[in-house]
């Protein structure tokens, strides 16, 4: 701009006028900022849905989206052309990241600038003018917040009526830190383990509050993106976006993007698609395999199966077998540490002794000069003669050990209605919503009832029908195959 031909006083007065009109600009975002399609969809989608997830790729604004409808609620000041929901009057809000850096470094800066910039405060989507006071977090460094005020306005009048106050949490705290108070709103920025999200619900019970999660699926199909999904509930939204919705991106960038990223994680990047190989092992949504406990047929084959622990917990589960349907029933299941033969001896035999019961190769691993196998044995139990294996198919004398073969086979068939829990095993859901996989393998912590599992649904071959047949074994091991329904 040419000012040669302004007076000193004038270029003055315009100088000082570019310097107030960019300080508006600088510290008032939410007024001039300028959504993407899917962004101003972010915003609408809360005037039909009380949970909203935004599934994303990298770089395309997700934390920003969070932040423009955050601050919305908090404000009160909505754009026009606003369809989602309104809150007329001061709200109780959360927002979390996965650390208490990121929630520092991404959620506070998008919301409120800044945090070791003092003259950036006031330049996130929450403007200046609005923002009262902030509490600092006890024992964090730097501007780390725990809490800040946010005046709120009449979306009708434009007035202001109060104070909205924003609380920031992590899920790195734990659990126990998301428990508390009613909560009108709830940004959870990236994936939040189950239990954090479980609790985020529960606490906007009271209020009939939102959640709204904004995230790149880095962590694949959790419980909770499975259900966004293939399960989603009344109220809940699952909103995509590519990084054809981000108009910033041009093909070059794009280009440059995707070739730092390794093959297998290109459509995780850039599309936001989970990565297969990480995530859940059976991304079944546990109410589709729930079942009300019932009184089992006589004519159902049964089978049990344990994996053997000390340090780590020694798992028995106990399945019937419906061989019309060709469906499978968990119905049972008993989990402790550090206890000896003798007394899970004593807890299979309260199940029924005439019960088969499958067992992996490690029982042939000796305590005392006795191999575990032959321990259980030596109590009354009626452990099949040789340690589990999978099915051999035609033309093998002998199937493998094969985990993902077993894998494979229960998760067919609980896709296809002919795998089902009874649903007070709480122990066994547990377990089962926590089975997961990291870069394509399964994670071997906190998994030995899902190993039961495997054995005793693969091993229904040995199942046995009814108690009245008597214990179906001799002490020396001896297995009667005539009693065994094969299949």
């Amino acid at each position: 701009m040419d000012v040669s031909h302004l007076s000193p006083e004038e270029q003055e007065r315009l100088l000082k006028l570019l310097k107030e009109k960019d300080a508006r600009v600088r510290y008032n975002k939410l007024s001039y900022f300028e959504p993407y399609a899917w962004q101003e969809d972010l915003g609408n989608a809360t005037g039909e849905h009380k949970q909203i997830s935004a599934m994303c790729a990298n770089q395309i604004g997700k934390s920003t989206a969070g932040a423009f409808v955050t601050a919305c609620h908090l404000t009160g000041k909505y754009p026009e052309g606003w369809k989602g929901h309104k809150f007329k009057k001061p709200i109780y809000a959360w927002a979390s990241g996965v650390s208490n850096d990121t929630t520092r470094d991404i959620v506070q800066t998008e919301l409120f600038g800044l945090a070791e910039d003092a003259s950036a405060w006031g330049t996130g989507m929450v403007p200046l003018d609005d923002i009262g006071e902030a509490t600092r977090r006890r024992g964090a460094t730097g501007n780390t917040y725990d809490s800040v005020m946010v005046r709120h306005h009449d979306p009708d009048t434009g007035k202001p009526n109060g104070w909205s106050r924003i609380g920031f949490k992590s899920y790195e705290m734990g659990e126990e830190k998301f428990f508390g108070r009613p909560v009108d709103w709830i940004w959870l920025d990236e994936q939040p383990p189950t239990n954090i999200y479980t609790q985020c619900i529960t606490r906007t019970v009271a209020t009939d509050g939102y959640v709204m999660c904004t995230f790149t699926p880095e962590d694949g199909v959790t419980p909770m993106v499975h259900q966004f999904m293939n399960d989603p509930q009344p109220g809940q939204l699952l909103l995509t976006a590519t990084w054809d919705d981000a108009p910033h991106l041009n093909e070059d960038t794009k280009e440059q993007l995707l070739a730092q990223y390794p093959p297998h994680e290109r459509k995780l990047r850039s599309e936001g698609i989970p990565v297969f190989g990480s995530g859940l092992v059976f991304p079944v949504a546990a109410d589709e395999i729930s079942v009300e406990p019932f009184a089992i047929p006589e004519s159902w084959g049964r089978i049990a199966a344990i994996d053997f622990g000390w340090d780590h917990p020694t798992a028995v589960v106990w399945v019937a077998y419906n061989q019309e349907t060709d469906t499978i029933y968990v119905y049972d299941c008993y989990r402790e540490r550090q206890q000896t033969s003798i007394v899970v001896s004593a807890a299979i035999q309260a199940r029924g002794s005439w019960i088969p019961v499958a067992w992996p190769k490690d029982g042939l691993q000796t305590r005392d000069g006795i191999n575990l196998a032959q321990q259980y044995r030596d109590q009354g139990v009626a452990m099949l003669p040789e340690w589990f294996t999978n099915p051999p198919t035609i033309g093998e004398k002998m199937g493998t050990v094969s985990v993902e073969g077993g894998i494979m086979d229960i998760l067919q068939r609980m896709e296809t209605g002919r795998f089902k829990v009874f649903s007070h095993l709480h122990e066994w859901f547990l377990e089962y919503t926590q089975y997961h996989r990291k870069d394509g393998k399964i994670v071997a912590l906190n998994d030995d009832l899902m190993s039961a599992t495997r054995y005793a649904a693969m091993s229904t071959r040995f199942s046995q029908r009814g108690g009245h047949i008597g214990d179906g074994y001799n002490m020396t091991g001896e297995l009667p195959v005539q009693n065994f329904v094969y299949t």
